[in-house]
């Protein structure tokens, strides 16, 4: 296996062009489960730890090379919380958030931060930048908007972010854990309340719904509340599959909806 090593994105960029079917490496914690048990073999691949443009966290931007330990320690409380249930502190040092993009998987733990706070994704080629928003790139189950001779150079956050922050998911046990539901909700001074979920659709989901009827109300009462968590088990489109059902999937994520809002209240 040949790998190249580039210490800058303009370097990363001239060697992904050169040799367009080369895997790129950021932390590795994906690619190597691939690797191990799903015989996956890259002829060649691209490592971008060295690149320190990508690991720049300022102004509203997280590099893609940012690990979870960084997010974990970090000012975005919703963010840090979902950090903090990525694998363990070993997969946390090397993990990015770069990786759970370029993975796409549903299940990905910062997803659901980025969705609910509406982030774009910022990727660049020797053509130029582009940014998509965030349901922009992630197109399907472990499918993305990433086009050939492209690298993922990081999250460009809102200049606003709403101060009440909360995430949490469910899975068989409490740590180190793939989760069968993820949810993570915002909710600003005036109400107005983005809730995300991950793991019960094909992609990271926003349950609009939900989130129109709950904004609209400034003081939510428990009835309102249980409402809430109604709309959002309605509008998840979980599926069936070897670690839940698709009926404990929409159950949970109703419960997570009630207890996120609760704590934001």
């Amino acid at each position: 296996m040949q790998t190249t090593r580039p210490t800058s994105l303009a370097g990363a960029l001239d060697a992904l062009a050169a040799d367009p079917a080369a895997t790129l490496l950021a932390g590795g914690t994906d690619l190597m489960v691939e690797v191990t048990y799903g015989g996956r073999r890259p002829e060649s691949v691209i490592a971008l730890k060295r690149i320190e443009e990508l690991t720049a966290w300022e102004d509203g931007f997280i590099g893609s090379g940012v690990t979870w330990t960084r997010l974990e320690h970090g000012p975005l409380r919703g963010m840090a919380q979902a950090a903090r249930t990525v694998g363990s502190p070993q997969i946390r040092n090397a993990g990015t958030i770069g990786g759970n993009l370029g993975t796409a998987s549903p299940a990905g733990d910062g997803l659901p931060f980025l969705a609910a706070v509406d982030a774009s994704v910022v990727l660049a080629s020797r053509g130029g930048r582009r940014t998509l928003r965030w349901d922009e790139f992630l197109t399907g189950p472990k499918q993305n908007a990433l086009e050939p001779g492209e690298v993922i150079v990081g999250v460009q956050l809102p200049d606003h972010l709403p101060e009440r922050q909360e995430f949490a998911k469910v899975g068989p046990r409490n740590a180190m854990v793939i989760s069968i539901a993820s949810a993570c909700l915002v909710r600003d001074g005036d109400g107005t309340t983005r809730i995300a979920l991950g793991s019960v659709g094909p992609t990271p989901l926003r349950a609009r719904r939900a989130e129109e009827m709950i904004s609209a109300i400034s003081r939510p009462t428990a009835v309102d509340v249980g409402e809430f968590a109604r709309l959002v088990s309605e509008e998840v489109t979980p599926i069936t599959d070897h670690r839940s059902t698709a009926g404990y999937r929409r159950h949970a994520a109703g419960v997570l909806a009630r207890r996120l809002l609760e704590r934001c209240l």
